[in-house]
């Protein structure tokens, strides 16, 4: 995308609308929210968000990758790194990221936000229970990804995930790196990137 601004990226989110001429309201008609919207995320969703995150991950691996004061944290210093799905304004599917200034991630990534980064951390992808199995994370890693393009600052994404979550990332662009330098207890990690901005993107910006 070549604008520069993700505001009009977000505002033309809707996903499902009327047929031509089936929209016009009636006289006195109520106010009803969209049935599909995307937008940042605010700390005001932190409880949805982790609500969502805790049933996705604990039943899995045990553990969440962001408790919830985390979420707050990140929430409140960078919302602009992230993204919700909501239908009728109900929260189904978000993103959770942050900059980060190095090409791996270290234990600080975890935990920090590096606002003159280059590299954006994805912490969390989570999809609410009867949600799942419809391509929702598919769709809302997709949108997240062309809505990083909008950020002039960006230059790549990465991920750290186990070895069962590769092949979605890899539909999604991503590639793999490698180990990850990172440990949760037992759990080790795979990390991915996906290069928000291309090789020639770097020439032309680079002054040589």
């Amino acid at each position: 995308m070549s604008t520069v601004s993700a505001l009009p990226f977000l505002k033309s989110s809707l996903l499902m609308r009327p047929p031509m001429g089936s929209h016009s309201p009636r006289r006195g008609r109520r106010h009803t929210l969209p049935a599909s919207e995307f937008r940042c995320l605010s700390p005001e969703d932190a409880i949805s968000v982790f609500e969502i995150e805790r049933e996705a991950f604990i039943s899995v691996s045990g553990e969440c990758p962001l408790h919830l004061d985390e979420v707050c944290h990140f929430l409140t210093l960078c919302p602009e790194l992230s993204l919700g799905w909501f239908e009728e304004g109900r929260l189904v599917a978000f993103i959770i990221g942050s900059l980060w200034d190095q090409e791996k991630l270290a234990m600080d990534a975890l935990t920090l936000h590096k606002p003159h980064g280059s590299t954006v951390h994805l912490h969390v992808l989570a999809v609410h229970r009867t949600f799942r199995q419809q391509g929702k994370g598919s769709i809302l890693m997709w949108r997240y990804l062309q809505y990083l393009r909008c950020l002039p600052y960006v230059r790549c994404a990465v991920l750290m995930c186990e070895d069962f979550l590769v092949p979605f990332y890899q539909k999604s662009g991503f590639k793999v790196q490698g180990p990850s330098d990172i440990t949760v207890g037992p759990l080790t990690f795979i990390e991915m990137m996906y290069p928000v901005r291309g090789h020639a993107y770097m020439r032309r910006n680079s002054g040589v």
